[in-house]
């Protein structure tokens, strides 16, 4: 059943991506770039990271879902027609896809019990949670404790991009008002 639920999910993630590519509405791209993160969200429920699977579906359906709209209220909701060839982005993404494809092909299999993961840290993380940390929840103790610098950098992160992604909309709007200053002035 978890296989079935894995490639159902798997599926409508190349489909909405196929989707995004082909559409030329911004307002249609950012809706479905939320749907693909949600769908990335329950994939990651599947695999019982749920602590990813939150952070999925609030940064990359939510936060992000918002500030695209965001811009996009500011700027345009079409896309403009390019005279550029779409084969050299597509030669870069082909050779990145197969960089990634050929990076992982090393790794060992999902759940595998003999992976590095599983044999070093996390059964020292087990062992030494009760006593260290004294919290029930084995996820939390280590994202807030043995990882805290670590979870604390990707806050630190995410709350960077947010302020940077604020300054450009708070500039697009002033432009914006200063150009209709100068055409209501002339």
């Amino acid at each position: 059943m978890d296989l079935f639920i894995t490639i159902t999910l798997f599926t409508f993630m190349v489909l909405t991506a196929l989707a995004v590519v082909r559409m030329r509405s911004l307002f249609a791209v950012v809706m479905l770039s939320g749907i693909f993160s949600l769908l990335s969200a329950l994939l990651f429920m599947t695999m019982d990271a749920v602590d990813v699977a939150f952070t999925e579906a609030a940064v990359g359906a939510g936060i992000t879902t918002v500030l695209m709209l965001g811009t996009m209220a500011l700027t345009s909701r079409h896309e403009r027609p390019t005279a550029r060839s779409p084969l050299i982005p597509l030669f870069v993404v082909v050779v990145t896809g197969s960089a990634l494809i050929y990076g992982t092909m090393d790794m060992p299999n999902f759940g595998d019990p003999a992976a590095p993961a599983q044999t070093h840290v996390g059964a020292d993380y087990i062992e030494r949670t009760p006593d260290d940390i004294d919290l029930p929840n084995m996820v939390t103790a280590v994202l807030a404790s043995y990882r805290g610098y670590d979870t604390l950098g990707e806050v630190a992160v995410v709350f960077t991009a947010g302020i940077g992604v604020l300054l450009l909309i708070s500039g697009l709007r002033r432009r914006r008002r200063d150009d209709e200053d100068e055409e209501g002035s002339a």
